[in-house]
């Protein structure tokens, strides 16, 4: 399995990193060696003195497809999560300058935290999904599904032109304003509407 990510897909998050505004989504992988194992701390790498947390919304594949049409796309999932796109930050920037892959500050171990599954039939509007993140306690970052740039189908069009989706796969779907750094014993829960989805501890 693969996780698919999707960047710049909140306009409020493009303008508080200063990037420009993308014509088409912004897509870069991680490796299954960079999803958090179930009931384990997250902890900050030695190379990077600047993680920041990057809350998303996720969608894990049920079915194979290519060239998926968007109107179909709705029957290549049944599940809704939520999840962090954990960033070295610093090591972004540089390799940025660099006009670099973000892959070393995107995709090393322990970078994709995945939390719980809910059926997509529990909501009544997948492009009308409030979720947030709370650290320690604190909410720090809330977002709606109707601020994407791409909806989750279109997103599932776009990427299956280039990547053949396969059952297990997992979208991350992109993340509003809000990201900043973590230290060590921050606590860090993730809610879809009132549901929490995910508990982790930063060491």
């Amino acid at each position: 399995m693969k996780l698919i990510c999707i960047g710049r897909n909140y306009t409020d998050h493009i303008k508080e990193l200063e990037n420009e505004k993308p014509l088409d989504p912004v897509v870069f992988l991680k490796p299954d060696t960079a999803i958090l194992l179930k009931k384990q701390p997250f902890f900050i790498p030695e190379f990077s003195q600047d993680v920041h947390h990057e809350v998303e919304v996720l969608v894990k594949i049920n079915r194979v497809g290519k060239y998926i049409d968007k109107k179909f796309a709705n029957k290549y999932y049944n599940e809704i999560g939520l999840g962090i796109d954990f960033t070295a930050r610093d090591l972004q920037a540089k390799l940025k300058e660099k006009g670099l892959s973000w892959e070393k500050a995107k995709s090393f171990d322990g970078a994709a935290v995945i939390g719980d599954w809910l059926p997509k039939t529990e909501f009544k509007d997948l492009n009308n999904l409030n979720f947030s993140l709370k650290k320690n306690d604190k909410t720090v970052q809330q977002g709606n599904t109707n601020l994407m740039l791409w909806k989750i189908d279109e997103i599932i069009e776009y990427v299956s032109k280039y990547f053949t989706l396969k059952i297990g796969d997992i979208i991350f779907t992109g993340t509003p304003a809000g990201v900043g750094k973590v230290i060590a014993n921050d606590k860090l829960k993730g809610y879809i509407e009132d549901k929490q989805l995910f508990s982790i501890t930063v060491k």
